[in-house]
C-alpha cells in the first residue's frame, strides 16, 4: 500500500508491503491554498417561489409519528380497524434497516397520514388513533 505522510512542511510518499516500509519520494509540502472570504462569495437567491405543502388536517386522537427519517415501505392497518397497544402500525426502512412502528395504546385507527412509498421526517405524523 501506498501512503503519502506531510510532516513539517515535508512530504513522504511512502510504500509498505509486508511489513517493510520503503521512501519512494520526497518533496516540500505546497501550501493551502488562500481562504476565500465570505464577503467575496456572492450568493444567489432562487427566484422561483415554490408554494408550501398543504398543512395536513389530522384527526383528533394520538398521533404516531416517524421517529427517524426514511421509506414508508408498509402500512398493517386501515382506517377504522381497532389496535392494541404495541401492535405493529407500519413499517418504515432507515438507513437500510425495517423498523416497525407500533400503537402507543389500544383504540381504533382515526386516520392514516402517510402511505406506502413515501419518503418522511422525524416527527411527521404518520397514522392518529382514537
Amino acid at each position: 500500500m501506498k501512503y503519502k505522510v506531510t510532516l513539517n512542511g515535508k512530504t513522504y510518499e511512502v510504500e509498505v508491503e509486508h511489513g517493510k516500509a520503503v521512501l519512494l519520494d520526497e518533496y516540500e509540502a505546497l501550501a493551502p491554498a488562500p481562504a476565500v472570504s465570505p464577503a467575496s462569495v456572492q450568493t444567489t437567491v432562487p427566484t422561483e417561489n415554490k408554494p408550501a405543502p398543504a398543512p395536513v388536517s389530522l384527526a383528533s386522537g394520538e398521533t404516531v409519528s416517524a421517529p427517524m427519517p426514511g421509506n414508508i415501505i408498509r402500512i398493517d392497518v386501515k382506517e377504522g380497524d381497532k389496535v392494541t397497544s404495541g401492535q405493529v402500525l407500519v413499517i418504515l426502512e432507515a438507513m437500510k434497516m425495517e423498523n416497525e412502528i407500533v400503537a402507543p395504546k389500544d383504540g381504533t385507527v382515526a386516520q392514516i397520514v402517510t402511505s406506502k412509498g413515501a419518503v418522511v421526517e422525524t416527527g411527521s405524523p404518520l397514522i392518529v388513533i382514537a
